[in-house]
């Protein structure tokens, strides 16, 4: 173990070199169902995480196997259940001792920290507080202000959180309304790959499954850690390298999760201490260097494919003539890139990414499983397609053990897409909604996160309606966005804890207290299920287990439904009551709307492991503009702000996220697989750098945007940590950094915030802003 130094009161780095898992998890779920006073109950719940039957868990979107383990959970996955489960209560009570004024001062932790939301509330101008309001009633003002509104003056967001049925309704809802404005959560995190996928491929998610990693001799990992944002994946890898398939990682930071893992469901391992090592080779790559990386393996399998006996052995010829298109332009666009461009763009040396062909070069299936350490960038699409054309070179998709693999980030965030939430009406089944519905779809393609926010910022946007999330605290640009925001006409929280969103009001604000996924849900034909599809493309059936918070809590069917009453209801030919009585009438709608995934949808709803929608690309079906699999030349190696070598006073900064949160939510303080212990307000840095840039570990810097648009952005208060990452990066939290990120950083197709790479300038701040 590392030395502990202690740089501030709140701030201690104990430096971690033990594996994730083990004994550290155990003792983290302990502290969690304690602190949430559930230390009985919420084991017996967690028996039920992630089964057939059960719940399908609440934080991350990882695969469920149709033979789960006895503890189908991870530490984080089991922290989000535990703070949804929590006996504290955020009652009538509590808003009439705080002052909305007054709750801004508490920080997001403070805020979900207080616990379930029990009864739906209206804020009071005359008093800045929230005060009861009766459902019927919020449902009317809310219907008559939306009437009262220009369609396309209101934006319905929507959470990762929210199930398939829920979604479903609410895109209804919006289109009957008369607007296709209906971001969702991926614009924030993998809208690239649904952007990037599709011209590649011909389909907009992923080519794995969980059976794939039992059929893979080799895999690829770029930009995604998973010992923080989907531990469960680690027992497929340990079972991987058990049986010795190699992994290849690039990544900027060593993170312990890619490293090390110690099963907490093994008694040998947790008794002996033993672990596994998970990554073979661990390249790491500068920030926004992976398309440069990808470039020179591609590089290094041609060098090896000359020096090899026969043509086709080391890249699939016959592959290629078959099923794909433009090879030829890309084999002479990595012809033409010298190897100095590449190391210099990459960060890795010539004889690394050579070492990683190698590898590459001798398995025959191959995985390649990515996150948002690629997608969060300006060309994040470009780099995308880059990982499409390793697979292309060697033949690996549509072969078992062999795809693509983006690890989507909160659950069902692609199932929402997958029915409905999206602001491209061509997208949706237009013919459908109007025969089955009577709801005649705009034809205006609606607005993503990036362009609601321009939107708010302008003032043509008047009304937000959210359901789930914090949308207010993880959009970018918070200087001119959280101003905006308050000049709304109309803000609507659907909602089981409170947090900054609800606080950063418009002039007419509810907060709608819903159900949570792990609550037992009875309607008039009794207890309902819900369903969310997984990062894999499984689509699996949730019952909730936990008695409701509160007596006055309505589920989000209800909710919406009783909305689109308020504010639509001569503008569709939808039961929205008999939908509300008995779920299962949404999934026949669904069904209708989309036969080819949702057929049989109740019967097929409970299959163990969940039943799998149809994709083109793994039987080698490439419903592409060209018919083929398309090679895709990124048109630059740069993938984001192309800032000149010589200004060595601009480091680029990483946004992540900690050990103890899920996206904005902060479970605690804590960052344990990296060390560092009693604050978020930090940044991590290489030795080099600080030393260059005289500075000392424990100093109180300021980061400031090095962009000269007339924004001044910045953030202060943030400690120096040193920290193993390349030179002239830099790490610090999401959502602390948001400040600093531009609207217009974004990713060029999707949209996506570029978080992943924003270049600042360091300097001194004695106090924190």
């Amino acid at each position: 173990m590392a030395r502990t130094r202690r740089l501030s009161s709140d701030l201690e780095i104990k430096g971690y070199t033990g594996p994730s898992g083990g004994w550290g998890s155990v003792r983290s779920l302990a502290r969690s169902l304690t602190h949430n006073l559930v230390p009985i109950r919420g084991p017996a719940v967690l028996l039920n995480q992630n089964k057939t039957g059960g719940f399908m868990c609440v934080s991350c979107a990882w695969a469920k196997p149709a033979d789960p383990r006895v503890f189908e959970f991870c530490e984080n996955g089991a922290k989000a259940t535990t703070w949804e489960i929590t006996q504290k209560r955020v009652t009538p009570e509590f808003f009439a001792r705080h002052t909305v004024t007054a709750l801004e001062r508490w920080d997001d932790h403070q805020l979900e920290d207080a616990g379930r939301l029990t009864h739906p509330m209206r804020w009071d101008a005359a008093s800045d507080k929230y005060v009861p309001v009766d459902w019927a009633d919020a449902f009317q003002e809310i219907g008559r202000e939306l009437q009262a509104l220009e369609p396309d003056s209101a934006v319905f967001y929507t959470s990762g959180r929210a199930s398939l049925e829920a979604s479903f309704m609410y895109g209804l809802l919006a289109r009957a309304f008369g607007t296709n404005n209906l971001p969702d959560s991926s614009n924030m995190c993998h809208e690239t790959t649904s952007a990037a996928l599709p011209e590649s491929i011909g389909v907009p998610v992923g080519t794995c499954t969980l059976d794939d990693f039992a059929k893979t001799d080799c895999i690829l990992f770029f930009g995604q850690n998973v010992g923080t944002s989907s531990p469960r994946m680690l027992h497929q890898l340990q079972e991987a390298v058990k049986r010795g398939v190699p992994i290849v990682t690039f990544n900027p930071l060593r993170e312990r999760g890619l490293e090390e893992f110690t099963n907490p469901q093994s008694p040998l391992e947790m008794l002996s201490g033993s672990s596994t090592r998970i990554t073979s080779q661990y390249h790491q790559v500068r920030t926004g260097g992976d398309t440069a990386a990808m470039m020179g393996i591609a590089k290094a399998l041609f060098a090896l494919e000359a020096k090899a006996d026969g043509a086709g052995t080391i890249i699939d010829r016959d592959f290629i003539r078959e099923h794909t298109h433009g090879f030829d332009e890309f084999a002479a666009a990595v012809k033409d890139c010298a190897w100095s461009q590449i190391e210099q763009r990459s960060g890795l040396s010539r004889g690394a990414l050579e070492a990683a062909a190698f590898v590459y070069a001798h398995a025959k299936s191959v995985m390649f499983i990515y996150g948002m350490g690629l997608t969060q960038h300006e060309r994040g699409a470009e780099t995308v397609q880059m990982i499409v054309n390793l697979a292309l070179l060697r033949g690996n998709i549509g072969r078992p053990g062999a795809g693509i693999c983006p690890v989507r980030g909160h659950s069902n965030v692609q199932g929402q897409r997958t029915v409905g939430i999206t602001e491209k009406p061509e997208l949706v089944p237009v013919e459908k909604i109007r025969t089955l519905f009577g709801i005649e779809v705009p034809e205006k393609k609606g607005v993503r996160i990036v362009e609601a926010c321009e939107k708010i910022i302008d003032g043509s946007v008047r009304a937000m309606v959210l359901l789930g999330g914090n949308l207010v605290r993880s959009v970018p640009e918070h200087r001119l966005v959280e101003p905006a925001w308050r000049k709304l006409r109309l803000t609507v929280n659907i909602l089981t804890k409170l947090n900054r969103s609800a606080l950063v009001h418009g002039e007419i604000s509810y907060i709608l207290p819903c159900l949570g996924r792990i609550e037992v849900d009875v309607q008039a034909s009794g207890p309902q299920a819900v369903s969310m599809e997984d990062s894999t493309g499984c689509m699996h059936g949730s019952r909730g287990q936990m008695p409701p918070a509160s007596e006055h809590l309505l589920s989000e069917p209800k909710i919406i439904a009783e909305l689109a009453k308020a504010t639509v209801p001569s503008r569709s030919t939808i039961p929205w009551d008999e939908w509300v009585a008995d779920y299962s009438k949404i999934r026949d709608a669904i069904a209708a709307s989309y036969p080819d995934i949702f057929h049989d949808f109740n019967a097929r709803m409970w299959k163990p492991g969940g039943f799998h929608r149809p994709l083109g690309a793994r039987e080698r079906k490439w419903n592409t503009k060209t018919g083929k699999a398309n090679f895709i030349v990124p048109k630059s190696l740069a993938t984001d702000i192309d800032t000149p070598p010589e200004n060595r006073d601009i480091v680029q900064l990483i946004t992540l996220r900690s050990n103890g949160q899920f996206n904005t939510t902060i479970y605690n303080y804590d960052d344990r697989l990296r060390g560092i212990f009693g604050s978020r307000y930090i940044v991590m840095m290489h030795r080099n750098d600080i030393d260059r840039l005289g500075l000392r570990e424990g100093d109180m810097i300021m980061l400031a945007t090095a962009v000269n648009d007339g924004v001044d952005r910045r953030v202060g208060g943030l400690r120096v940590v040193a920290y193993d990452i390349p030179e002239g990066c830099i790490a610090g939290y999401y959502p602390e950094c948001n400040p600093l990120l531009p609207l217009w950083h974004h990713e060029e197709k999707s949209k996506t915030p570029a978080a992943k790479s924003i270049p600042v300038r360091v300097m001194a701040s004695p106090v924190r802003t």
